[in-house]
């Protein structure tokens, strides 16, 4: 839950080169077509959402965030809280799990005001920049301050190197204030077998 099933490399991809090998009969059923070209209406898939690549050079500016820090989130207990503040209450499916904390290429970080969590996010590094995802605030309006946060942190543990990601929506909007540009769209597709309700492919 909550990953696709498939996800495009080059724009060039077809359905035959990937739909053999995905089960639609399973909930939660997806693919994320990474550069919006396909068109899987007749395989019994509809449009989840649309979004938009995202990128940020190293080295910009940030602004800080007044009142708040940033912390690794270090055990198994904080991020069941992290998880649960992220999906938006208890009772979060357990999609990140414990042995994530010992990646180092992996940090799930924590924003706190004081030593209330105010929101969070995922940095991964891959092969050259690293990876923003799973952004959250726990007040809608302070995104903007969790992206300062996220970004200021990626520049401490991963120094020197780009960020990409994907928003859509209100999302976008804080991103790009916050030095990203926009590279290109993306789509997440759905299965009709499966329920728009229980998925939210990252």
């Amino acid at each position: 839950m909550y990953y696709p099933d498939a996800v495009t490399l080059h724009e060039g991809a077809v359905p035959d080169d990937f739909l053999p090998g995905v089960d639609t009969a399973s909930p939660g059923c997806s693919v994320k077509d990474s550069f919006a070209t396909l068109d899987l209406t007749s395989y019994g898939f509809g449009v989840l959402f649309h979004a938009q690549w995202i990128h940020r050079p190293a080295g910009l500016p940030v602004a800080a965030a007044p009142g708040l820090r940033t912390e690794r989130v270090a055990t198994a207990a904080r991020l069941r809280d992290w998880q649960d503040a992220w999906h938006g209450g208890a009772g979060a499916p357990d999609v990140f799990r414990p042995a994530l904390l010992d990646d180092p290429s992996v940090l799930v970080l924590a924003v706190l005001d004081g030593d209330d969590l105010a929101g969070g996010a995922v940095l991964n590094r891959g092969s050259g920049p690293v990876g923003v995802s799973n952004l959250y605030a726990t007040d809608p309006g302070g995104t903007a301050a969790i992206w300062s946060s996220a970004i200021t942190a990626a520049a401490d543990h991963f120094p020197g190197l780009p960020l990409v990601g994907y928003e859509r929506g209100d999302g976008l909007t804080p991103a790009l204030a916050g030095g990203f540009t926009v590279l290109g769209p993306l789509r997440v597709w759905l299965h009709s077998s499966s329920s728009r309700r229980r998925l939210r492919v990252g």
